[in-house]
């Protein structure tokens, strides 16, 4: 499915319907496609700086962690559920995180947000002609634990070419 660059917050019908996505709808129907297989429909927020902040979905299998993803950069996507924790699942992401001027941005990353919660007041979530607004809007608010000390941030390089270059295959510009 084509990444798309537009302010909508689609449902996972209107995602199917179109056969784009960005990152947030690209999260939102890969969790409710979870819920469909009889997982929970988590997603989880991550924070950055000088960049986009990115959402993923999130599945645990035999007690370890995996993530379905929708980005414009090559290492933001899928995580096979090997990770611990949500520590190590949001850290794995770490390096593939990157602006165009090759800064490390990842910053912080929040709990998980189970998209059940919003049943009962937006009944019909997943197959709504409306955008979705209120589920950025709650991710927002969401308390988010931080990946890196000040120290750490102050020592951080920046991505060399190549690795820039890697992470920007199939980037569509804004």
């Amino acid at each position: 499915m084509p990444y798309h660059i537009a302010a909508t917050a689609w449902s996972p019908r209107r995602v199917l319907q179109a056969r784009t996505a960005h990152c947030l709808e690209g999260a939102v129907f890969a969790a409710a496609a979870l819920r469909v297989l009889g997982y929970p429909p988590l997603l989880l927020d991550f924070e950055a700086v000088q960049d986009s902040d990115h959402v993923i979905a999130i599945f645990r299998l035999r007690g370890h962690w995996g993530a379905i993803a929708k980005s414009n950069f090559s290492g933001l996507r899928y995580r096979e559920p090997v990770y611990r924790t949500l520590r190590e699942l949001a850290m794995s992401y770490f390096e593939g995180y990157i602006n165009l001027r090759g800064e490390r941005t990842l910053r912080a990353y929040s709990r998980p947000v189970n998209l059940a919660r919003f049943d009962r007041p937006h009944p019909g979530w997943m197959l709504s002609a409306a955008n979705l607004w209120w589920i950025p809007e709650h991710l927002v608010e969401v308390p988010h634990t931080p990946l890196l000390r000040p120290a750490m941030i102050r020592g951080l390089s920046r991505v060399d070419q190549r690795s820039l270059d890697a992470a920007l295959a199939g980037h569509r510009p804004h």
